[in-house]
C-alpha cells in the first residue's frame, strides 16, 4: 500500500520530534491540575498529544489541520458525487497528507479485497435476542474478529521462536489489523441492521462501489444515490474528535497495553454506547418528534416555539443537541449537514423544525449569560437526516457513529505504536491526601 510508504517516509522526522521533546523538555510543565478538575472528570486537562485531530473553539474540529469545509472540498470524490471517499479521508488521517484520486481509490480497493466476514461472526450475532441493543451486537462482532489479529498472532509467535518482533514494526501489524477491521464494518453494521429490522439478509461487498455506498446498498438502498451521499458526509464528519473523548481515550488506553486493534476498538465502542457520549444523537430526533407531536404533528411558528422552549427550560429540561464542551460557535458538522438538508430535503418537517429551533433557541439560552455555547452541535440534526431516508430505528444511529469513529480510533492507535508511546499509568490520590493538601494551602494563606 502507498499508505505504508507515505507513513514510513515520515517516521524518522516524527520520532526525532518526539525524542527531542522528551529528552530536552521532559520537565517542562504543560498545565496544573485543580481539585475541581480531578473530581470533574479531568475535563480540559491537557494529558494527551493528538496530531490526528484538534477541536478549535471557534473553527470546530480540524482533521490533520483541515477544517470540515476544507476536508469536504479537498478530498477526492466519487464521480457524480459531491462528497468525499472515506478511503481518501483515511489516507489523510494516517499519513498527514491529502491523497490524490489514485491513493484514495487504493484504500477503497484494499477494503474491498478484505471485506469477507467469517461465518462465525454472523453466528455470534444470531445468538443474541433480537431486542439486544445494536451497539452490543456491534461490539461483540468486533470482538469475534479478534482471532484474526495479525499483531496478536505475531506477538505470540515470538514467545516460541528465537526471532523477536521489533517494536519499530508493531505499527505495521496494527495498520493491517485496522484495514481488515474497517473493511468489514459495512458488512457487520448492515447485518446487524438487517437482523434486527429487516430480513436477516447478508449482502456481499461490491468492489464497484465505495465503502459508504456499500453500506447503503447493504441495508436496501442500492438505488438511493442521495442516501449514499449522506453516508459519505456522515462517515467523514464523525470520524474523529481529538483523543480525549470517551471512545477515543478508551481505545487508546487499552491499546497502550499492546492490546490489538479489535480489543481496543471494541472497548472504545462500549464507551461510545453510553448516553453521555454516542447515544446523544438518538435523543435529538426523539425530541424533535415529540415537539411536533405536541403541536399536532405540525411545525410551530416562531412565537409558539419560543413559548414552548421557554416552558421546557423553566421546567429544568435540557434541549438535546445544543451546547458543546469546547466549541463556542455553531458546530461546523451541524452546518454542513444543515446545508445538505436545505439543498436536498428542505420540505421535510423535521428539518424545518430543526431550522426554526436553530433560529429561536440560541438567543434564549444566551439570555442569562451562563451558557457558554448556546449553539447546536453535530447531534442536533444527524438523526433527522437518517430518519428522512428511512433509517428510523433510533437505537441504530450510534452504530453509524461507531463505524465512522473507528476510522479515527485506529489512526490514533497506529500512531501510538509508530511513536512507541508507553502504557498509560496515571497516579491516584486518596481523599485524605487531597484534604491534607487543602489544609496546607489554608495554612499558607493564613501566614
Amino acid at each position: 500500500m502507498k499508505m505504508i510508504e507515505a507513513i514510513t517516509e515520515q517516521l524518522p522526522a516524527w520520532r526525532e520530534r518526539v525524542n527531542r521533546l522528551r529528552t530536552q523538555f521532559g520537565s517542562l510543565k504543560v498545565c496544573d491540575v485543580t481539585v475541581e478538575q480531578i473530581y470533574g472528570g479531568i475535563r480540559g486537562v491537557q494529558i494527551q498529544v493528538s496530531d490526528i485531530s484538534y477541536v478549535d473553539p471557534y473553527e470546530g474540529i480540524r482533521l490533520r489541520g483541515y477544517t470540515i469545509p476544507e476536508v469536504l472540498e479537498y478530498l477526492p470524490k466519487k464521480p457524480g458525487s459531491d462528497f468525499p471517499l472515506v478511503g481518501g479521508l483515511y489516507y489523510l488521517l494516517m499519513t498527514d497528507r491529502l491523497p490524490n484520486e489514485a491513493e484514495a481509490d487504493e484504500v477503497e480497493q484494499e477494503w474491498a479485497s478484505r471485506s469477507q466476514i467469517p461465518e462465525h461472526v454472523y453466528q455470534v450475532i444470531r445468538q443474541f435476542p433480537r431486542d439486544t441493543h445494536p451497539m452490543t451486537l456491534f461490539s461483540v462482532a468486533i470482538m469475534a474478529l479478534q482471532p484474526s489479529s495479525q499483531f496478536a498472532s505475531k506477538y505470540a509467535e515470538q514467545m516460541f521462536t528465537s526471532e523477536g518482533l521489533p517494536k519499530g514494526d508493531y505499527w505495521k501489524y496494527y495498520l493491517e489489523d485496522s484495514m481488515n477491521l474497517i473493511a468489514k464494518l459495512p458488512g457487520i453494521a448492515s447485518f446487524i441492521y438487517n437482523y434486527k429490522y429487516r430480513n436477516e439478509e447478508i449482502v456481499s461487498y461490491s468492489p464497484e462501489l465505495d465503502w459508504s455506498a456499500n453500506f447503503a446498498r447493504m441495508i436496501g438502498k442500492a438505488e438511493d444515490l442521495r442516501y449514499q451521499d449522506l453516508c459519505r458526509l456522515f462517515f467523514v464528519i464523525h470520524s474523529d474528535h481529538e483523543g480525549g473523548n470517551v471512545s477515543a481515550h478508551t481505545s487508546y488506553l487499552v491499546s497502550s497495553a499492546l492490546s490489538d486493534v479489535y480489543l481496543s476498538c471494541a472497548a472504545g465502542m462500549n464507551g461510545l454506547a453510553g448516553p453521555l457520549h454516542g447515544l446523544a444523537n438518538q435523543e435529538c430526533i426523539r425530541w424533535v418528534l415529540q415537539v411536533r407531536e405536541a403541536f399536532g404533528g405540525h411545525v410551530p411558528g416562531k412565537e409558539e416555539l419560543t413559548d414552548h422552549l421557554r416552558r421546557q427550560l423553566q421546567a429544568g429540561k435540557l434541549i438535546p443537541g445544543y451546547g458543546h464542551a469546547v466549541l463556542r460557535v455553531t458546530d461546523p458538522r451541524f452546518t454542513v449537514q444543515y446545508e445538505f438538508a436545505k439543498k436536498y430535503i428542505s420540505n421535510d418537517p423535521n428539518i424545518e423544525l430543526i431550522g426554526r429551533v436553530f433560529e429561536v433557541l440560541p438567543p434564549i439560552l444566551a439570555e442569562n449569560g451562563k451558557v457558554k455555547n448556546p449553539y447546536p452541535n453535530v447531534d442536533a440534526i444527524n438523526g433527522a437526516l437518517q430518519y428522512h431516508y428511512g433509517v428510523k430505528e433510533f437505537d441504530f444511529y450510534t452504530v453509524l457513529f461507531g463505524m465512522s469513529r473507528i476510522l479515527g480510533l485506529t489512526a490514533h492507535i497506529v500512531w501510538g505504536r509508530i511513536l512507541g508511546k508507553p502504557i498509560e499509568r496515571p497516579k491516584s490520590l486518596t481523599t485524605a491526601m487531597l484534604e491534607q493538601l487543602a489544609e496546607k494551602s489554608l495554612q499558607s494563606l493564613e501566614r
